[in-house]
């Protein structure tokens, strides 16, 4: 957590599906992971964060792979606006 009277902000500044596949059980269902690039500006200075968002949806049956990564990244960029408001940036 950052120290009382600093200032940060957080960006995404790249967004990614790194691996997807069906739920072994659920159907209709997609898991993977999205990279996510952060820029983190605290006190001056830059600070890029990698991260790797384990993600799920459900999908409709007969959507494109397009329509599952776009899913699958909404997904993980509504964790990283948790993330930006809990942190406070």
């Amino acid at each position: 957590m950052a120290r009382l009277g600093t200032e940060m902000s957080f960006a995404l500044i790249d967004i990614s599906v790194s691996d997807k596949q069906a739920h072994p059980r659920l159907k209709d269902r997609t898991t993977g992971h999205v990279r996510a690039v952060l820029a983190e500006q605290q006190d001056g200075r830059e600070q890029v964060h990698e991260l790797a968002i384990p993600v799920w949806a459900d999908i409709p049956p007969g959507s494109s792979n397009e329509d599952i990564d776009m899913a699958l990244m909404l997904k993980a960029a509504s964790i990283i606006a948790r993330l930006k408001a809990t942190l406070g940036g």
